[in-house]
């Protein structure tokens, strides 16, 4: 057995030993992922395998884990398993934007010209169009993503300026409150301007765990969520977005990415592969350079006799990794506080778009995912839709059928972790909130009445509804 594997074993046996025990005191709805819940919290809560993953699976989990956060460096090296990163990246791994499997966050230092230049933030790039199987058109120059990272003899394509305002307001009973709002600029940009009429969206790296278990989640399950929400009364009224899947090759839902952009763990894993490490594979085996760039064009890769830099064998382990990162269980679930928080979030309606509980389906993609995924009671606490979250939030880029107002509900699963795992609590698609009350406070459109909701509650109670999302 690899050092690799033991460890996995040992800390996973450690994990389930505390969870029996866990589990006794807390009830089964503790079990967020059921049987794949892992009983975990500190830096590593978000690394584990699923709990029912089979003995014969965990060699897979092991390899896909070391690809997943080792660095790849530039061609050609010594070695070719990991060379070929750029020639344009924004992060040498999947683990630099998705430390510790966990979640990105914006750079601390703001509004200076030389900032900090953000990892596990990126910024999409389009013009005015649709293209069916991309969903948008990019941007002539710089591609669908800014870099601003390259390999040697190869220029960045930028960097990121981040300025922020302040966003000043106070609840009913006069208790004020400070939002940051972010404002995002280009500078030194390397080919030259861009197209007058570019859009951009800012997008922070989510947390990995449980994205086997939503690609399990059955569709009609989806769009039943759509069908019944626009039959009820009141403003929530989400739509499924429709994408076309490189893996798939076909038109599917959308179901990951901050606008429900991707159909499939597979896609998602190799569009990240290309556009953030410039990594090539099968499913996007050409290298992001435009024709304006010759100096990328011209860089070498990692490849061998053409054949794309990341073979199918050690791409189908990666994906297979993610797909099974086990979700944390709850915690807390019979404390006071927590429970009357539950109460007050379903009272804020909050429980429409972020609907708790789904049984998983048959896994779509066997040899990329797991059995130990299928028919499992979830609770992951999203309907996997688009929202219209108002102005305030709107990036006024649109993606496939998403327009530039909608985003989809984020999974709230694992969220009282992220400062375990990541020491931060930056939340929404920009990292722009800093906590669960600053997330509330930024929801518009279709959340504006719950949003109400939430800030005519007493203190107590606004505190005790934030007790309770942290306890997912």
């Amino acid at each position: 057995m690899s050092k690799n594997r033991k460890l996995i074993g040992l800390a996973l046996a450690t994990t389930l030993l505390a969870g029996a025990a866990w589990a006794a005191g807390e009830g089964m709805t503790a079990r967020s992922a059921g049987d794949v819940t892992v009983f975990a919290d500190g830096r590593n809560a978000f690394s584990f395998p699923a709990a029912n993953l089979p003995d014969e699976e965990r060699t897979r989990f092991a390899i896909g884990n070391s690809f997943f956060k080792r660095n790849w460096v530039q061609a050609p090296a010594s070695t070719t398993a990991r060379d070929g990163l750029g020639p344009h990246f924004i992060a040498r791994s999947c683990g630099g934007c998705h430390v510790q499997d966990g979640r990105g966050k914006p750079p601390e230092i703001l509004n200076r010209l030389n900032t900090e230049q953000p990892v596990d933030l990126l910024f999409r790039l389009s013009i005015p169009g649709k293209d069916k199987t991309h969903g948008v058109v990019p941007e002539p120059t710089y591609g669908d993503q800014l870099n601003n990272a390259a390999v040697d003899g190869v220029k960045p394509e930028g960097k990121i300026k981040i300025e922020t305002s302040e966003v000043r307001g106070q609840y009913p009973d006069g208790t004020p409150y400070v939002l940051q709002k972010p404002n995002y600029s280009f500078i030194e940009l390397a080919y030259g301007p861009m197209h007058p009429k570019v859009m951009v969206s800012p997008r922070i790296a989510p947390q990995v765990i449980g994205l086997g278990l939503l690609e399990a989640i059955e569709e009609k399950d989806v769009l039943a969520n759509a069908r019944q929400q626009a039959e009820q009364a009141g403003p929530i009224k989400g739509v499924p977005n429709r994408v076309w899947d490189a893996y798939a090759k076909k038109e599917m839902l959308g179901r990951f990415g901050w606008k429900a952009n991707v159909a499939t763990l597979a896609h998602q894993t190799g569009g990240a592969f290309l556009g953030d490490i410039g990594i090539t594979s099968s499913l996007f085996p050409v290298e992001n350079c435009t024709p304006t760039q010759k100096d990328c064009l011209q860089a070498p890769n990692g490849s061998e006799n053409g054949e794309p830099e990341l073979s199918d064998k050690l791409f189908n382990e990666i994906v297979f990794y993610q797909a099974v990162l086990a979700p944390p269980a709850r915690r807390n679930v019979n404390d006071a506080q927590v429970l009357k928080g539950q109460k007050l979030f379903e009272q804020a309606q909050c429980a429409v778009c972020h609907r708790p509980s789904y049984t998983t389906g048959k896994v779509p993609f066997p040899a990329l995912s797991s059995k130990a995924l299928e028919g499992q009671e979830i609770w992951p606490y999203t309907d996997l839709l688009l929202h219209d979250m108002g102005d305030g939030l709107a990036d006024n880029r649109p993606d496939f059928q998403a327009n530039g107002r909608q985003w989809k509900t984020p999974p709230l699963w694992g969220i009282g972790l992220i400062p375990d795992v990541n020491n931060h609590m930056r939340l929404l698609h920009d990292g722009r909130a800093n906590g669960v009350e600053e997330a509330i406070l930024w929801h518009g459109g279709e959340a504006e009445e719950s949003k109400n909701h939430f800030m005519n509650f007493s203190a107590q109670d606004r505190a005790a509804l934030i007790r309770f999302v942290e306890s997912l």
